[in-house]
């Protein structure tokens, strides 16, 4: 008896168990609550003063914080952006265990990060640490809650544009975690930690208050997550597409 050669296919993605979920929703809320708390308790000013004061900050023009920090980390960012974009197609080390919708997600997601924070940044009237009177500028220091309420600053300046370069990658640890879960965990916290230190240098540099780089983590992370769903949702209606697995290291097609 003769037997019709199998087809590999690639490894279906379970959906998400309640209890996965449900920990995602916790530990979702569970940061919301802590930068609430943080803005409720009004510590932005506080701990911009431990870098600055009424004659400005002066690590505003540091050679390390603004060439290697920012402008820097700034083209490192977009050119991970287009590798991963390129990675669709031409996947290297871990992503090879992603199917091209997985690695489509992790581009898109970042992508996305990317513009919902600079998008917010352009809606906002709330101005820069530096731009303060108390620190040499002329604004005055106004919640960014109070939506429509102008400082005398320059504003948008909310939430931290320059930490979504780190925060914008963490999406990509929803595309890893089924097929490459090691790589997922240290995909997010390579994220958060580039996000935090990008963060903490233009905290340093009178740039940006703490709470914006709080919201910037918190609106990435749920960008992505929300982009999680959708690919979720989306993949069953483009199994091709979902399919498509690179053939092993060294192979010809």
């Amino acid at each position: 008896m003769q037997h019709s050669p199998v087809t590999p296919s690639a490894t279906p993605i379970a959906p998400p168990s309640p209890t996965h979920r449900h920990a995602l929703l916790f530990w979702t809320l569970g940061a919301l609550a802590c930068v609430v708390a943080w803005d409720a308790a009004g510590q932005d000013l506080a701990f911009a003063q431990v870098f600055g004061s009424s004659n400005g900050f002066p690590m505003r023009d540091q050679w390390f914080f603004v060439q290697v920090l920012h402008e820097g980390a700034r083209r490192l960012g977009w050119l991970l952006v287009l590798l991963l974009a390129l990675s669709v197609w031409w996947p290297r080390g871990f992503l090879r265990k992603l199917d091209a919708s997985e690695r489509l997600q992790m581009a898109v997601s970042a992508l996305l990060s990317l513009a919902v924070v600079s998008i917010t940044k352009n809606l906002s009237a709330t101005s820069c640490p530096w731009d303060l009177a108390q620190f040499g500028g002329v604004a005055r220091h106004v919640s960014h809650w109070a939506l429509g309420v102008l400082d005398g600053g320059s504003g948008r300046c909310f939430p931290a544009g320059h930490a979504s370069a780190g925060f914008a990658f963490l999406g990509g640890y929803f595309a890893l975690r089924h097929k490459a879960p090691s790589a997922a965990r240290w995909w997010l916290a390579g994220s958060l930690l580039a996000g935090f230190v990008l963060g903490a240098a233009q905290q340093v540099r009178g740039a940006h208050f703490m709470s914006h780089t709080l919201w910037t983590a918190w609106l990435c992370w749920v960008t992505g997550w929300l982009c999680d769903l959708a690919a979720t949702a989306l993949r069953p209606r483009f199994p091709n597409f979902a399919s498509t697995t690179p053939p092993p290291d060294g192979s010809h097609a």
